[in-house]
């Protein structure tokens, strides 16, 4: 099998197909998840200037850790560093900046009454599922885009590499469809929960599949590199927030506080906070 070609040519313009399928995934997004708000009552005219804030800083993120854990080669290169089209995306860089991006426009442009820890409750499927599409569409066309070599009757080959590799993004894509399966379930499950539960176990399990992903099918050797640290860091600390997270009856409609099992019932303008 013959690589899927990682661009074409439309005149003397070179589209990269990775980049198609990364826009199609962001744009996916966006709609997913105004999708859920809107079927929570929260209107999503905000929603637009947040999601372009996201996207530049998740691209600008991405880079700038490559680039960093990269340094001696773009010291030598320093043209290099603005050609992302010549790849180099870190997904810890990409997430850390856009979430914080996304975290600081949303305080200032979300609508009244609705808490920020719930909105990223209702964000965290939409970014299990926009992860795993991204990986299809994303690596999964790339150069370089496969794992460790292989003989197994699944191996594919990539553009840029030699032989049969695994396929790690189908695989990748894989795992986070069962995350999201996992936080539609405990989304549901879940009728007394704290807020920010379902984000903080999206982070958990999603840095327990980054760590599997890189141990199994691409550092080299198997233990320990930078991902991998990070990614039990990261699942570590998100399962400690987790667990430690005051437990408080919600409802969907914003995250307001409709009682507490130690007390009172605690005010929206609390929880805000």
């Amino acid at each position: 099998m013959r690589p899927v070609p990682i661009a074409f040519h439309l005149g003397p313009l070179t589209v990269h197909t990775y980049g198609i399928g990364l826009a199609v995934t962001f744009v996916f997004g966006a709609c997913y998840l105004a999708r859920r708000l809107r079927r929570r009552g929260v209107p999503t005219e905000w929603l637009s200037n947040v999601a372009v804030g996201i996207l530049v800083g998740a691209v600008t993120g991405a880079r700038a850790v490559h680039v960093v854990s990269h340094a001696g080669f773009y010291i030598a290169h320093p043209a290099e560093v603005v050609m992302v089209w010549h790849g180099g995306l870190s997904s810890f860089g990409g997430l850390a900046a856009g979430l914080a991006a996304g975290v600081v426009l949303a305080r200032s442009r979300r609508p009244p009454g609705t808490a920020l820890p719930w909105l990223l409750d209702v964000a965290a499927p939409v970014l299990a599922c926009s992860w795993a599409i991204g990986r299809l569409l994303g690596p999964q066309l790339m150069i370089n885009g496969g794992g460790h070599p292989t003989a197994a009757w699944y191996g594919l080959s990539y553009a840029g590499q030699v032989g049969k590799r695994i396929p790690v993004p189908i695989f990748q894509a894989v795992l986070d469809l069962t995350i999201f399966g996992v936080l539609l379930i405990a989304e549901r499950r879940w009728g007394r929960r704290p807020l920010g539960a379902i984000f903080a176990l999206w982070l958990a399990l999603w840095g327990l599949a980054r760590f599997a992903e890189e141990y199994f099918w691409l550092a080299t050797p198997a233990l320990w590199d930078a991902v991998e640290v990070f990614s039990v860091v990261l699942s570590v600390s998100a399962s400690s927030v987790l667990l430690l997270l005051p437990r408080r009856q919600i409802d969907d409609q914003g995250g307001h506080a409709v009682s507490s099992p130690q007390g009172p019932p605690i005010s929206p303008a609390s929880i805000h906070r």
